[in-house]
């Protein structure tokens, strides 16, 4: 079973991958499966900023794109190059793709690898719109 410490430190590892040339903004992210796999992902920018993608969506679409479909807990860790904020929070977008595959009490934990909170995506995104909606 993975802990929390050793999920940021994956996010934190992952967010050396980032390709941010323009905002200079890293971030990682390591998303954990209930079958206990780690998918990372990082930010990738791109010259057209809305082909951008970010590091949870990166680290989702991977495990999604390889059959998995059950996860456990979301660690991001990010900041201006050269920094590790203490706090990272996903982007609008980023909440709502977590919401399409995870519980309202799915865990969340941003801090800087070291130090980190766990958070609900309740607590991040309430209010959601999910399947249910429609």
């Amino acid at each position: 079973m993975t802990d929390d410490k050793t999920l940021m430190q994956a996010a934190q590892r992952a967010r050396e991958n980032s390709y941010s040339p323009y905002s200079h903004f890293r971030v990682g992210a390591a998303l954990l499966t209930k079958s206990g796999k780690i998918y990372t992902g990082c930010n990738i920018e791109n010259a057209a900023f809305s082909a951008t993608v970010c590091a949870e969506r990166t680290a989702f679409f991977k495990a999604v794109s390889e059959g998995e479909r059950d996860f456990e807990a979301l660690a991001i860790v990010g900041g201006k190059e050269g920094e590790t904020a203490d706090f990272c929070a996903p982007c609008g977008v980023c909440r709502q793709v977590i919401a399409e595959f995870c519980p309202e009490n799915f865990r969340i934990l941003l801090g800087n690898g070291e130090k980190f909170q766990a958070y609900t995506l309740e607590t991040l995104l309430p209010f959601s719109f999910t399947k249910t909606n429609l």
